[in-house]
């Protein structure tokens, strides 16, 4: 648990919890993930959310009575599967389309991740948050596309790729950051796809 998991004062975070409207709830997990985003997980606080809202502290700390379950209930409630729906008839054109859907949200879902990293490795609720909300759904859209080329038969079942396609695109969102000091933009991702994923799987 992070140093910020408990506080919030015994009397508000023990106190019933008020019903918010979904809009007024969006607009705080918003505000906190934007609030990562640009200053970084640590210097987060749940005043600087309650500043930004034009709201009490009183009122998060109602709603969640720690920041990392806040952040948590945040990551959770705006989730959004970005290479769901993903189909158009072929598995080299789901790889084409799911590079053109990942440069859409490059920078801000990897801007995020980076933030949360280390608090994530702090805090297990928050870790298991990060993995559920943003990692897994991924994770398993992209195995879909996967299984749908397999049963197409355009590429065996036991290729010995299939199973690290996802952690190659996902991964090279990640790290093109760390490596260049630049996102990975369109035409990164679909020269990637098209020098690597492809060839990999035998697929033109």
């Amino acid at each position: 648990m992070t140093s910020q998991a408990a506080d919030g004062p015994e009397t508000v975070a023990g106190s019933r919890r008020s019903k918010l409207t979904p809009e007024r709830e969006r607009e705080f997990f918003d505000a906190v993930l934007e609030l990562i985003r640009e200053c970084g997980y640590e210097a987060v606080t749940m005043e600087g959310v309650a500043a930004s809202t034009r709201c009490s502290k009183s009122t998060l700390y109602r709603q969640w009575r720690t920041k990392p379950q806040f952040v948590a209930a945040a990551l959770r409630g705006s989730r959004c599967v970005r290479f769901a729906g993903l189909d158009t008839g072929s598995l080299a054109g789901d790889l084409r389309a799911a590079a053109r859907a990942a440069a859409e949200w490059s920078g801000r879902d990897t801007k995020l991740v980076q933030a949360l990293g280390h608090a994530a490795m702090q805090d297990e609720g928050l870790a298991r948050a990060l993995r559920e909300a943003v990692v897994e759904p991924e994770v398993k859209a992209l195995q879909e596309i996967v299984r749908r080329g397999v049963e197409r038969g355009e590429v065996p079942a036991d290729h010995p790729a299939l199973e690290y396609v996802p952690a190659q695109l996902l991964g090279v969102l990640r790290v093109r950051p760390l490596l260049e000091g630049r996102y990975a933009d369109e035409d990164y991702l679909r020269r990637f796809v098209e020098a690597v994923l492809l060839p990999e799987l035998g697929l033109t």
